[in-house]
C-alpha cells in the first residue's frame, strides 16, 4: 500500500479540541481540589448530506475516526473514494463528501448490531460476513522480546489515561517494536478507527504490523484488525469467547493480560518466535 499523490488525497479539516477538562472535587476528608477529567463530545457524520451516526468521542483525530469508521464499516473500500472530510466542531458535526456516492447505503446500514464497545453502541450488520474473504500473511512472525518493548513502550507512554483516566488507547507498531501510531479515545472502537484512517491516509500496509489496544479483545475489535490486515493483536485487558473463535478463523496471533513480563498467547502460537535466553531461570530449569 502506497500514499496517494496529495492532488488526489481527501480534503481534510485541521479540527482541534481540548482533550481535557477541569473540574472541582472534595475528597474524603473534604479537601477541594481541581482535576482534569476527558473531554466527550458528539460528532455527527454526514456523508454526501445524509446522516449516518453520531460518535462520542475524546475529539483528538476527528479526520481520521470518521475515516476509520468508514473503512470498518465496510462503507467504503478505498480512500481514493473520499474527496473530502470537514468536521465543524461548533455544530458537532463532519460532513463526508464521496466522489461517486455509497451504493445501497440505505440497506447497508438497516441492519445493526449491539456491541459491547463503549463510545460506539452498534455496527452495521454483516459483522462476520467477511471472514471467510480475509486473508492474514501466513509467514509473519514476531519475536518474544519485541513482545516486551512493545508491552514497555506503552507503559511509558505520554497519555490522557495517566493524566485523566478514562479512556482507552490504541497503538500500531512495526514487527520490530516501533511505535508508529498512538490515539486514544472514550471507547476503544474510536481509537482503532482512527488508526485505521490514519493508515488509510499514509498508505500504510498492516501485514507487517502489531496492533495494541488496552480494551478487551471482543469480536468486533479482532474483525477490525482483521480488516486492517494485521496479524499481530495485543491487549491488556482480556478476550472472549467470540474474539477467541474470530481470530482462530482468521489466523491472527490473539496475545490477551500483556504486563510486563507476562503475556496469554490464545491464537496463532505458530507466529511467536519464542526466545529462551528470555525465559526467567526457573522456567528454563522446568
Amino acid at each position: 500500500m502506497t500514499p496517494l499523490p496529495f492532488s488526489q488525497r481527501p480534503l481534510l479539516s485541521q479540527a482541534s479540541a481540548s482533550l481535557t477538562h477541569d473540574v472541582e472535587v472534595v475528597d474524603e476528608r473534604g479537601r477541594r481540589s481541581t482535576i482534569a477529567i476527558p473531554a466527550e463530545r458528539p460528532l455527527t457524520v454526514y456523508v454526501d448530506k445524509r446522516e449516518l451516526v453520531t460518535l462520542m468521542t475524546l475529539g483528538g483525530a476527528p479526520e481520521a475516526l470518521t475515516l476509520g469508521y468508514l473503512r470498518n464499516q465496510r462503507l467504503v473500500n478505498s480512500i481514493d473514494e473520499i474527496e473530502s472530510v470537514q468536521v465543524d466542531w461548533s455544530v458537532d458535526a463532519v460532513a463526508v463528501v464521496t466522489r461517486n456516492g455509497i451504493a445501497d447505503v440505505e440497506q447497508r446500514t438497516s441492519k445493526k448490531v449491539v456491541t459491547t464497545g463503549c463510545g460506539q453502541g452498534s455496527v452495521f450488520g454483516g459483522l462476520m460476513d467477511e471472514i471467510e474473504k480475509i486473508s492474514l500473511p501466513p509467514d509473519a512472525r514476531l519475536r518474544q522480546s519485541v513482545v516486551y518493548r512493545i508491552v514497555d513502550t506503552i507503559r511509558t507512554q505520554n497519555s490522557i489515561y495517566k493524566q485523566a483516566g478514562s479512556v482507552h488507547g490504541c497503538a500500531l507498531f512495526s514487527n520490530t517494536g516501533e511505535l508508529l501510531y498512538f490515539f486514544e479515545d472514550v471507547g476503544r472502537h474510536n481509537a482503532v478507527d482512527a488508526i485505521a484512517g490514519r493508515m488509510w491516509l499514509d498508505g500504510v500496509a498492516g501485514g507487517d504490523k502489531v496492533f495494541y489496544t488496552t480494551g478487551r479483545l471482543t469480536s468486533e475489535m479482532v474483525m477490525k484488525g482483521a480488516q486492517m490486515g494485521i496479524p499481530f493483536l495485543l491487549s491488556r485487558s482480556g478476550t472472549t469467547q467470540m474474539g477467541h473463535m474470530v481470530a482462530q478463523r482468521v489466523g491472527m496471533s490473539l496475545m490477551s493480560r500483556c504486563s510486563g513480563k507476562h503475556f496469554l498467547l490464545l491464537t496463532g502460537q505458530d507466529r511467536l518466535e519464542f526466545e529462551p535466553h528470555l525465559l526467567e531461570p526457573a522456567v528454563r530449569q522446568a
